[in-house]
């Protein structure tokens, strides 16, 4: 009995939770996982930012969003002119037979010598090159692989791993083991390092039956790696990237989570080559707290899943003077009431994402609170403060503790584009008619003003409007919310009809929208996403006559069915990771990692390409422009709903450290918590600017603009210069 007791001692003693931490708040859902080459949701990436450190970060408490030191306290740029050879290693000649050239950008970054890891390690420039070179690899299936493309050679690198990987796969079962596996990624670490051309990479396609099973020629050769990837450490402490192409926004992805660096001492230990396929097996495990080393402002000390996750302070962080706190703790509460009643209670200081039904109430509340005051929120509005700054000059009120927040992200619903579904059953997606059709019907306005309620701007692009400075986005197919009359909202449905009876009759179905097949709505179960499902359904019930099926499922079954297309239309949502329209129009390039539609358009993909290479800013975006109006008013792999807007509750009066800019990136461990309330100036915040003009549901005037119509180009508009600065991330 004794034992017994002491047993149970022991375990509650175990499973005791530590004390409150300094900063407590909700994340946007549980992590799923904490290694930087392989994160794409926010949560984790806001997770990643309070433990890891990449070579630069950006302020966000500047609206131009700006970028700032960190891991390397300084860098330079400077552009060179690099000569082309082909496959076989020889010279790129031009008509005059004359080598050609490439513009590269060469960045080289100085770390600062009192970086240093979690265990006390000091960061080095090989620590970066082997975080890179991690998310290159098609092993580690990095869903930014794009951005890592953006080094030289790292695509040709990516090429080189997978051939090698597909000719490994073909040797005989007795040829494949360990050791095998091992050399094959020696090899593949050399080739990064050195390259491989010339006459190594002729040795490679001299085999007949190798040319034929790879397809390869003289010319297309996936060997090609001329003198390896363009990044290189000349030292601990100085690091060398190519880039392949003069980009503006490079060092704003040099921010960006998936860059951060990885302890390789800790990692490696934690990868295995598998000796059947040859590919790294990458184990989550390393990420634990018993093993991960990081470099950022905190370190992981508790991750019980489902249940919670604590940071504290990092105590070799170079930059400890700027943290305000000692401790974060993100506690994992599913249900949204709750979430409401534990920042109510004290028990957290900031809910990241508020998802309860009565919000729109909770903020209509507030507006009429402003209402209150309205000659000092209008003068405080004219002066060009945010919201936080506002409700700080305001009497403390529990109805100031929710805010509405534009972001820079959009909502909109996939449409899968292959030929067949999963299931092997004729896709009616396929036919670009039949998704401006849906399109067509969604009744936007419905969705804005009666399920969410925060004054959310309805979308007919993917780019936020007037959110990146010189770029205006394509108008959009207009949709039946557009009509002005009962008579004006038949016509555009009849005008929808119209599009998918003609593309059904082509496809063999007849014209009856009866009998094109049931329309399956797949979401996710947390976040009311049904209940925009049941307006999107209802919408395409009413207005093109077909039947339809809502699909809900487990976050992590739905984001499986994503990437695997298993699904006919599924609801999804994207935030810029940099300030540029490229980080919404990649998306929907052909093969790109978050293209779950596998939408593929070789005049999209040669379009982004151009703009890619565009010296000239101004036609840069004209390119852009155009490579958006095809994707939102021709081909519609996806329907816009919404842009959204960010819903946090806090205290203003008791928190600082949180941002309203719509880039939507928070570092938590910039908060300070306040024991009395603080007024205004007192908090981090950005500084006031000239507001933007509005009308009375929150939108900017030009997005009232009438879209295009259906099958109709539009004509690209030219770009015009912003009034501020880029807004934008994920």
């Amino acid at each position: 009995m004794f034992a017994l007791v002491l047993l149970l001692g022991v375990v509650i003693g175990l499973d005791r939770s530590p004390p409150r931490a300094d900063f407590v708040f909700i994340n946007a859902s549980d992590v799923n996982t904490l290694d930087p080459q392989r994160m794409s949701w926010m949560q984790d990436l806001r997770a990643t930012r309070i433990l890891f450190e990449g070579l630069v970060q950006t302020d966000i408490f500047s609206w131009g969003f700006d970028v700032q030191p960190a891991v390397a306290e300084r860098w330079e740029i400077r552009r060179v002119e690099e000569p082309l050879v082909n496959a076989m290693g020889g010279p790129v000649l031009n008509e005059r037979g004359q080598q050609r050239t490439a513009t590269r950008e060469v960045y080289t970054f100085y770390l600062r010598d009192n970086a240093k890891w979690s265990n006390g390690s000091p960061v080095t420039a090989g620590d970066f090159v082997y975080a890179w070179r991690r998310g290159m690899l098609p092993d580690t299936a990095s869903p930014y692989m794009k951005f890592f493309e953006l080094v030289r050679g790292a695509a040709q690198f990516h090429q080189l791993r997978q051939a090698m990987l597909t000719e490994y796969q073909a040797r005989p079962a007795a040829e494949r083991n360990r050791a095998a596996a091992e050399a094959l990624f020696a090899e593949t670490i050399d080739a990064f390092e050195h390259g491989l051309s010339g006459e190594a990479a002729r040795a490679r396609i001299a085999d007949p039956v190798r040319r034929e099973r790879l397809g390869l020629d003289d010319e297309n050769s996936p060997w090609l790696l001329d003198n390896g990837v363009g990044m290189r450490a000349i030292d601990d402490r100085t690091l060398e990237i190519t880039v392949y192409r003069p980009t503006p926004y490079f060092l704003d992805i040099c921010a960006f989570g998936t860059m951060y660096p990885v302890y390789e001492p800790v990692v490696s230990r934690f990868e295995e080559p598998n000796p059947e396929t040859g590919t790294l097996v990458i184990l989550g495990a390393w990420t634990k707290p018993e093993h991960i080393v990081s470099n950022g402002p905190f370190e992981l000390k508790l991750w019980r899943f489902r249940r919670d996750m604590r940071f504290e302070q990092n105590p070799h962080y170079w930059n400890r003077e700027a943290l305000k706190i000692q401790s974060i703790e993100t506690p994992s509460i599913e249900d949204s009431n709750a979430q409401v009643l534990a920042f109510q209670t004290g028990r957290i200081d900031w809910m990241s994402n508020v998802e309860v039904a009565y919000r729109g109430a909770m903020w209509e509340a507030k507006k009429a609170y402003y209402e209150e005051h309205r000659d000092l929120v209008e003068e405080l509005r004219a002066k060009g403060y945010d919201q936080f700054e506002i409700d700080r000059h305001l009497p403390p009120d529990p109805r100031l503790h929710i805010h509405v927040i534009p972001a820079f992200g959009s909502y909109f619903y996939n449409f899968n584009c292959n030929d067949k579904l999963n299931d092997g059953r004729d896709n009616p997606f396929r036919d670009a008619r039949v998704r401006r059709a849906f399109s067509m019907a969604i009744d936007r306005k419905a969705i804005v003003r009666d399920v969410r309620r925060i004054d959310e701007r309805k979308a007919y692009s993917l780019t936020p409007p007037g959110s990146v400075a010189g770029y205006e986005p394509p108008r959009g197919l207009r949709s039946i919310c557009d009509a002005a009359t009962p008579e004006e909202r038949r016509e555009i449905a009849d005008e929808a009809r119209s599009l998918l009876i003609e593309a059904m009759r082509d496809m063999g179905m007849g014209s009856d929208p009866s009998r094109f097949p049931t329309v399956e709505l797949l979401f996710n179960q947390e976040g009311g996403h049904d209940l925009i499902a049941q307006v999107v359904a209802s919408s395409w019930e009413t207005n093109l006559g077909v039947s339809t099926r809502l699909v809900a499922k487990d976050l992590q079954v739905f984001r499986d069915d994503l990437k695997n297309q298993n699904f006919m239309t599924a609801r999804a949502g994207w935030y810029g990771d940099y300030g540029d329209p490229s980080t919404f129009l990649g998306i929907n390039r052909t093969g790109d990692g978050n293209n779950d539609r596998n939408y593929s358009n070789p005049e999209y993909d040669a379009l982004l390409d151009k703009a890619a290479i565009e010296a000239d800013p101004v036609r840069r975006m004209e390119l852009l422009h155009e490579a958006e109006r095809i994707i939102m008013e021709d081909d519609l792999p996806m329907a816009p709903v919404f842009h959204y807007s960010n819903v946090y509750m806090f205290d203003p009066h008791r928190l600082s450290g949180i941002t309203s800019h719509p880039r939507s990136v928070q570092n938590p461990f910039l908060a300070q918590v306040f024991d009395e309330p603080i007024g205004p100036g007192v908090a981090r915040a950005l500084p006031p600017r000239a507001p933007t003009p509005q009308n009375d549901n929150g939108e900017d005037p030009d997005s009232t603009a009438a879209p295009a119509k259906a099958g109709k180009d539009s004509p690209a508009a030219p770009a015009q210069a912003g009034t501020d600065s880029r807004n934008p991330s994920r």
